[in-house]
C-alpha cells in the first residue's frame, strides 16, 4: 500500500508552520497521502484571514486545486504584490525553490500536488520530447482536467489506509503527464496514436494484476515486465483493453467478490479479504458504488 498518513483539524500549539509555510493551529483540515512520485495534501483554513510563508526549499514544485469558490489569496514576490480569485478548479503551479510569501483574504480548501523535478524530466522523455526540469508558474487559472483528477484523489485522502497503490500510482501518472504537456517549459499537445500491446504483453501484465488483487503494486513493476515505459504501458494496456490497469483490476475484484457471494457459507469480512479489500466497511463501500447495493442486499436478491 502506499505510505499514508492523515489528520484532521489539528490540535497543535500556536506558532508551529507546515512544510507548506501554513500556520498548523490555523489549518481545518491537514490530510496527506505520499504515492510513488507525487505526495498529495489537502489543506483548509479554520481562520478566515491569514499568511503564508514559506523559504525556498529544492522540493521541485507544487500544484493547488480549489476546491471550493471565493477564495482570495495576495501573493507577494519582492517589492511586488499580486492579488487573484480563485473559482472552484482554479489552479496555481509554482516552483518550491523559491520564497513564497501570500495573504489570504479568505478562507481557502485546496488539494497540493508536490511533484520532484525527477518526474517532470522522466515524464518528458517517456513522452518523447527534450527533457524538461522545470513548470510554468501560473496561478488563478481554470484547469478543469487538473481539478476532475483532483477529485479523484478525495476518497482516498479521506481514507488512506484504503488507499490502493496502483490507483494512486496510475492517478499520479495521468497527472504528471497532464502538469508536463500544458505547463512544461515547451507544452506541445501530446500525439494520440493508437498503441496495441502484443498478446505476450497482455497476458504477462493481467498476470501481475491479478496476483496483487489487492492493488498492492506500482504502475513501474508491471510497465517494467512489459519492457515499456510507464506512460507508454499505461496507454498501450488502455488501448488494448478499454480499460485503465486500476480499472481491469477492479472489474476482477468485483466479479470474484460476486462469485463468493452466491455461496451464502462465505462470510462478507472473509469475501473482503479474498478480494483484496483491506475491511468489510471497505468492500461494501466499494460494491455499492459499482453494483448500486451494498454486497448483502446483492447476495439476498440472488439466492432467494
Amino acid at each position: 500500500m502506499s505510505t499514508t498518513q492523515t489528520t484532521s483539524a489539528p490540535k497543535v500549539p500556536p506558532g508551529l508552520v507546515d512544510t507548506f509555510g501554513c500556520s498548523a493551529d490555523k489549518l481545518g483540515a491537514d490530510q496527506s497521502l505520499a504515492g510513488s512520485d507525487i505526495q498529495f495534501h489537502r489543506k483548509s483554513s479554520r481562520l478566515q484571514s491569514g499568511q503564508i510563508a514559506m523559504p525556498a526549499a529544492e522540493r521541485g514544485f507544487v500544484a493547488g486545486i480549489a476546491l471550493q469558490a471565493g477564495h482570495r489569496r495576495r501573493i507577494i514576490a519582492g517589492r511586488h504584490a499580486r492579488t487573484h480569485d480563485f473559482a472552484a478548479g482554479d489552479i496555481y503551479v509554482r516552483s518550491l525553490s523559491e520564497d513564497y510569501k501570500a495573504d489570504y483574504l479568505t478562507r481557502f480548501d485546496f488539494i497540493l500536488m508536490e511533484l520532484p523535478r525527477s518526474l517532470i524530466e522522466r515524464t518528458s522523455s517517456e513522452l518523447g520530447r527534450a527533457r524538461q526540469r522545470a513548470l510554468r508558474e501560473t496561478a488563478g487559472q481554470p484547469d478543469p482536467v487538473l481539478a476532475h483528477l483532483a477529485q479523484a484523489m478525495l476518497p482516498a485522502l479521506s481514507h488512506p489506509e484504503h488507499a490502493c497503490r496502483l490507483f494512486v500510482d496510475q492517478l499520479s501518472l495521468t497527472i504528471g503527464v497532464h502538469l508536463v504537456g500544458q505547463y512544461g517549459e515547451e507544452p506541445v499537445a501530446s500525439p494520440k496514436v493508437n498503441r496495441l500491446l502484443s498478446p505476450r504483453s497482455v497476458a504477462r501484465a493481467k498476470e501481475l494484476l491479478a496476483a496483487r488483487i489487492d492493488g498492492d503494486l506500482s504502475i513501474a513493476e508491471v510497465a517494467d515486465a512489459c519492457q515499456l515505459s510507464r506512460s507508454h504501458f499505461t496507454r498501450a494496456f488502455r488501448d488494448t483493453t478499454g480499460q485503465t490497469p486500476y480499472q481491469w483490476l477492479m472489474a476482477q475484484r468485483l466479479e470474484r467478490a460476486r462469485a463468493l457471494l452466491q455461496d451464502a457459507g462465505v462470510p462478507l469480512a472473509q469475501v473482503a479479504v479474498v478480494c483484496g479489500f483491506s475491511d468489510q466497511s471497505h468492500f461494501t463501500r466499494v460494491f455499492a458504488r459499482h453494483m448500486g447495493m451494498a454486497p448483502g442486499v446483492w447476495r439476498r436478491r440472488h439466492l432467494g
